[in-house]
């Protein structure tokens, strides 16, 4: 009886510990929002305030690119792979209308405007390079230049043309040329004209959504596929950052790779199993990085899952600074049937956003905290919410804001923040159904609306910069 009981002790004692350590790797913050004031923001001198795009969701005219063709198909089972049947067609006719949308960051008062370029549209084909894309680019930073605003350009944001996925674009390490090629070309047409350069926009979520859970194309299903595959972008990212910097008049521009840093947490905090689910998860899509790009080395593994190793030892010294993504956070339940352990969930009492995440603050201060290990400056490339009725916009960046106001009064380096984005636009496989814009469009007219909620980012940007 006595060793039953010793036993039972060192049980719970084991158990108690492991809590302890778990909260301690990720600490689950939680706020009284109810003590919180978030009516009057402050921000250092010279926080750079922006609102960000990429090139398929809002400049129209995609044809030859990997979402042109996944969108004019089907799953096996015949359902569309954009939610409705819809289709990018013209989006916000960003490519025709953007001294409009210039303008519109001008009233909103922002100083920084982050943008892709369409490979797909400058490189139609492997051989050729259609100089007039090129000088189009041009005309863009001429433009944000005139008009006060930086230009900060992302070099792959989910799309590249169809030829490069027909030879299995990062599938295979040896295609990484062909991107490095890309970069370089874009860097010397816009050297002059810009300062900031992101290399690849959220890898990971890239590598999950298009071949491990299939819905960005090619639609594949492969866990070892994914992180191989998340591996060789981390490579690619590097070997851009190498070859812009050995260009005429590299070594000025600051060269960064974008992390979307989404949290998985436990479903029940006290739940030992729960909490090492969404260790083992966050270690994966997040520690990966972090790793990465603070010892070189890249380690993908979920035991019983995927198990992918790579050594890349000159990660750590190709960051000038690294853009973070941030939007909530989801929660796991432990179950012996994995997929429906890795389903992701809500928490109870948590606003809903019509995404299927909630709103949740406290996060991008987690985020802030866990991705400022690689010691650098960090630009907010992303942060918004889809609010299709703009009931909750202004309270989701009063409180965002707050946070990233309170990460940078405890010490962390955040030297700018983009809301995404500037208009309602083409969200990937969901299509036109999600309202992330601070304007409302109306895609039938083009009319771009300032939303009421949107109002408190243009307050905050206006009441922080002199």
């Amino acid at each position: 009886m006595t060793k039953i009981l010793i036993a039972l002790v060192a049980l719970v004692i084991a158990y108690v510990a492991a809590l302890f350590w778990f909260d301690h790797v990720d600490h689950i913050e939680k706020w009284d929002w109810e003590t919180i004031d978030t009516k009057y923001l402050s921000f250092p001198d010279g926080f750079v305030w922006g609102v960000a795009s990429a090139a398929h969701q809002v400049e129209g005219g995609h044809t030859n690119n990997n979402w042109a063709r996944w969108e004019q198909t089907s799953y096996p089972d015949g359902r569309p792979h954009i939610d409705r049947g819809e289709l990018c067609g013209n989006a916000c006719e960003h490519w025709t209308r953007y001294p409009e949308d210039i303008r519109l960051m001008q009233e909103l008062g922002v100083k920084s405007y982050r943008f892709s370029v369409s490979w797909d549209k400058i490189m139609p084909t492997p051989e050729t390079v259609d100089t007039s894309a090129l000088v189009h680019y041009q005309q863009v930073c001429d433009s944000l230049l005139a008009a006060g605003i930086s230009p900060m350009v992302t070099l792959h944001h989910f799309s590249h043309p169809i030829w490069f996925e027909d030879m299995g674009g990062f599938e295979r390490e040896e295609n990484t040329v062909h991107f490095v090629r890309f970069s370089t070309l874009v860097f010397n047409a816009l050297k002059g004209r810009v300062k900031w350069w992101c290399t690849i926009n959220e890898p990971a979520v890239f590598a999950v959504g298009a071949y491990n859970d299939g819905h960005f194309p090619p639609g594949k299903k492969d866990p070892h596929l994914a992180a191989t595959v998340l591996g060789n972008l981390y490579k690619a990212h590097v070997a851009v950052y190498k070859a812009i910097k050995a260009e005429d008049g590299g070594a000025a521009a600051q060269v960064g790779i974008v992390k979307n840093m989404h949290k998985i947490d436990p479903m029940q905090s006290w739940d030992v199993l729960d909490r090492l689910l969404a260790h083992l998860v966050n270690r994966g899509f997040n520690g990966s990085f972090i790793s990465t790009f603070t010892q070189g080395e890249y380690v993908f593994s979920i035991p019983g899952v995927v198990d992918v190793r790579m050594e890349i030892p000159e990660a750590p010294n190709t960051l000038d600074f690294v853009g973070l993504n941030y939007y909530s956070h989801n929660a796991m339940d432990f179950s012996i049937d994995l997929d429906e352990a890795l389903q992701t969930r809500m928490y109870p009492g948590e606003r809903p956003t019509d995404m299927s995440y909630t709103m949740y603050p406290e996060g991008i201060y987690r985020a802030i905290r866990e991705i400022s290990a690689v010691n650098k400056p960090i630009i907010i490339t992303e942060n918004g919410v889809a609010d299709s009725t703009d009931a909750f916009r202004g309270e989701f960046i009063a409180k965002y804001l707050y946070a990233v106001q309170k990460a940078i009064a405890d010490g962390y380096d955040v030297r700018g923040y983009h809301y995404w984005s500037l208009t309602d636009n083409f969200e990937w496989d969901l299509g036109y159904s999600m309202r992330f814009g601070l304007y409302r469009m109306d895609f039938a007219t083009q009319q771009r609306t300032l939303q009421e909620g949107s109002k408190v980012y243009q307050r905050v940007v206006q009441a922080n910069t002199k």
